[in-house]
């Protein structure tokens, strides 16, 4: 293990995403290794303990747990320190900057983006309110409803009951999503009232909370993925995803099922619209890191359904033609938080200065 690390890049976690996690994290590994920088590769395993060995950087050691035979780590002021067999610190490493590839849970919800500002470590990826935000479907629709975004009516509940009654509300068929899962897992079309209660009775196994919205039908699935670089949103081309059933599925996402068109067939004005809008909102919260947005487009209007802050494989396939390219881009978002961290440290931090008089409490015993 080297005393000094260009990235350190974590993924994995405690999530239902996890193995989707390890293939864009250990993608990532690789183009930055391949590109010249040194990497350390940290998975977070789904009991939550963090491994770190730059072996890890290969994919095919996730295959029946073959990641627990390296050693464990944790992460302090400015990088990670390595334990022994004991648990005992045994090296550690400075590293210049994270990249957050872990989709779903804590991991994609915050949680990675806090850690990192707590020790300051720079991060090219999405920020604590950002990552917290997008990663709840209700609280997505909140913050889209501010800005002034156009998106599919909807309905959230964190019971049975009051779920059944959105639905009606809204009018059948209707969309089940459990709140806070992504890659499609949970979510299903529900036709009545049976299927809508059946529907219920998984997305809350998996999920504390569920979002109900209007079926759109026929539609165009659109997504646009944008990023930082010198203070700028660049965005990608648009592509157009679909599948032979009615709704993309985990496998259509992951295990080539789904359908691509990229570019997206669409007209000029409405391709320029939706990079338009992902950039504005992207601006607008002072996001960072690459990020997706998911489009839908029925009967000539244009719905933003979903924000992923930890988009599948970094989105490398809508922002380059191959993975040197890809390269560049991982590069931009690095310096670009590297920008931000240096321009933080210079904030001020003030001492009121107050503890120099306060008192003794009086049932402490010494």
């Amino acid at each position: 293990m080297q005393k000094n690390y260009d990235v350190a890049v974590i993924f994995g976690g405690i999530s239902s995403e996890n193995e989707v996690s390890v293939i864009t994290g250990t993608m990532v590994c690789n183009v930055l290794l391949k590109g010249g920088k040194s990497v350390l590769p940290v998975y977070i395993d789904h009991g939550g303990k963090l491994h770190a060995d730059e072996k890890l950087a290969d994919v095919s050691i996730y295959k029946n747990g073959g990641f627990e035979k390296y050693p464990q780590c944790g992460f302090y002021g400015g990088g990670v320190v390595v334990f022994n067999t004991h648990g005992k610190p045994k090296t550690a490493a400075e590293v210049g900057c994270v990249i957050n590839c872990c989709h779903g849970g804590a991991g994609e919800g915050g949680a990675v983006a806090g850690l990192c500002n707590i020790l300051n470590i720079p991060v090219a990826s999405a920020g604590m309110f950002e990552s917290a935000v997008f990663m709840d479907k209700y609280y997505t629709k909140l913050v889209l409803q501010s800005l002034g975004v156009k998106i599919a009516k909807y309905a959230y509940s964190r019971h049975i009951t009051g779920a059944i009654e959105g639905a009606k509300a809204l009018g059948y068929p209707v969309i089940v999503k459990p709140a806070t899962l992504g890659s499609s897992i949970g979510i299903a079309k529900c036709d009545d009232e049976k299927e809508l209660k059946e529907a219920l009775i998984t997305a809350f196994e998996l999920d504390g909370g569920v979002l109900i919205e209007e079926y759109f039908s026929p539609i165009k699935e659109i997504n646009c993925a944008v990023y930082c670089s010198n203070g700028v949103a660049i965005t990608s081309q648009c592509e157009e995803v679909s599948s032979d059933g009615e709704l993309l599925s985990y496998d259509d996402k992951y295990c080539g099922g789904g359908k691509r068109k990229f570019p997206a067939e669409l007209e000029s004005e409405v391709a320029e619209s939706i990079k338009n809008e992902t950039a504005r909102v992207y601006s607008a919260l002072n996001m960072r890191g690459i990020v997706r947005f998911d489009y839908i487009i029925c009967g000539g209007q244009c719905y933003l359904s979903e924000i992923n802050t930890v988009p599948g494989s970094l989105s490398q396939y809508l922002l380059s033609d191959s993975y040197k390219s890809f390269y560049k881009v991982l590069c931009s978002v690095i310096e670009q938080a590297k920008a931000d961290f240096t321009a933080h440290k210079k904030k001020r931090v003030i001492s009121t200065g107050i503890l120099n008089d306060i008192k003794p409490n009086k049932n402490i015993k010494k």
